[in-house]
């Protein structure tokens, strides 16, 4: 769980960004380095003096190597929501900051965009117009439907927001019971009674060890007929084997922004299960992103170079 901590303000820090300093905006005067990372990386130089490095969007496999090889590192920033891949790489003492509030609205909206095409049909129709064919026919409204939102941080809350106009019954699960804005949060211990009342799954928890494989077949069979299940989350969350024999079955449907393996490989079976809609994890990844993304770098730096707490923190620093 995220949470702020203060990191020791120093002399003027070497900071290692993934876009110039003057595209961030409002920062005090900062020794600055720029990789976007691609290509080599940056030079032994850079990476003996920094100390704040911003993790570049989709880059976090070449930015993984680059940690043990910064000695004056003390915070990492990512600018993804989810950060399995570089918790076991941050070296001891070194802070780690999330990007929680990035891509709530980003990627609430590919969930409902998920929701609502695969409810009505969506790339059926698409199909059908590469194909020149009029195919019509009568679809599932999500008017009235029960929508389970399986994860209630900020992406799982933006989600229900933008549930709100469409005349349907939420239902929240999280880590732990609580009460939200909403209503209440039930805790993952009450899946088993939630799933059968559920039209539609929506996933958006963070891949721990508590949650991989949390969407398996008891899971899946707990789902009524009919429902869909929808993965903003991480593709490990779900039990591949387990969904691919539900959607063959064709008792449940899917609509799938992350995949486990992912990339999705060329002739893998989920390409062509059916009752299932796939998009290429491009759920955070929308105009919407960098605005957000440069909001939380300038904050973060400010407060950095100021020696006050920092958002986000996943893992806290060296006291």
């Amino acid at each position: 769980m995220s949470h702020s901590s203060a990191v020791p303000v120093g002399p003027p820090a070497k900071i290692l960004l993934p876009y110039p300093p003057a595209q961030v905006g409002g920062l005090p005067e900062v020794v600055a380095a720029v990789w976007d990372g691609r290509g080599e990386g940056p030079t032994r130089r850079v990476l003996d003096e920094v100390e704040f490095f911003v993790v570049p969007y989709t880059y976090t496999s070449a930015a993984v190597p680059l940690l043990a090889r910064m000695p004056r590192l003390r915070v990492v920033q990512s600018l993804s929501a989810g950060v399995e891949e570089l918790l076991p790489a941050v070296p001891t003492g070194v802070a780690l900051c999330n990007a929680r509030g990035v891509h709530d609205a980003s990627t609430a909206e590919l969930a409902l965009t998920l929701v609502l095409s695969s409810l009505r049909g969506v790339p059926g129709f698409v199909r059908a117009q590469d194909a020149a064919a009029w195919q019509g026919g009568s679809f599932a409204s999500l008017a009235d439907r029960t929508v389970l939102l399986v994860g209630h941080g900020s992406i799982g809350a933006a989600v229900e927001e933008r549930l709100v106009p469409f005349e349907c019954n939420v239902l929240r699960v999280a880590r732990s019971a609580r009460t939200a804005a909403r209503g209440p949060v039930h805790a993952l211990a009450d899946l088993p009674d939630l799933l059968p009342r559920a039209d539609v799954v929506v996933l958006t928890v963070p891949l721990t060890d508590e949650t991989r494989g949390l969407v398996d077949a008891a899971f899946l069979a707990a789902m009524k007929d009919g429902a869909l299940l929808v993965n903003v989350a991480r593709g490990a969350v779900v039990d591949t084997g387990a969904l691919l024999a539900e959607l063959r079955g064709g008792r449940l449907a899917a609509a799938l922004d992350v995949t486990d393996p992912e990339p999705l490989p060329a002739g893998h079976p989920l390409w062509q299960a059916p009752n299932t809609l796939i998009t290429p994890h491009v759920g955070g990844n929308s105009s919407a992103f960098l605005p957000r993304a440069l909001r939380l770098i300038r904050t973060q730096l400010e407060r950095f170079l100021a020696g006050e707490p920092l958002e986000n923190v996943v893992i806290p620093p060296a006291a």
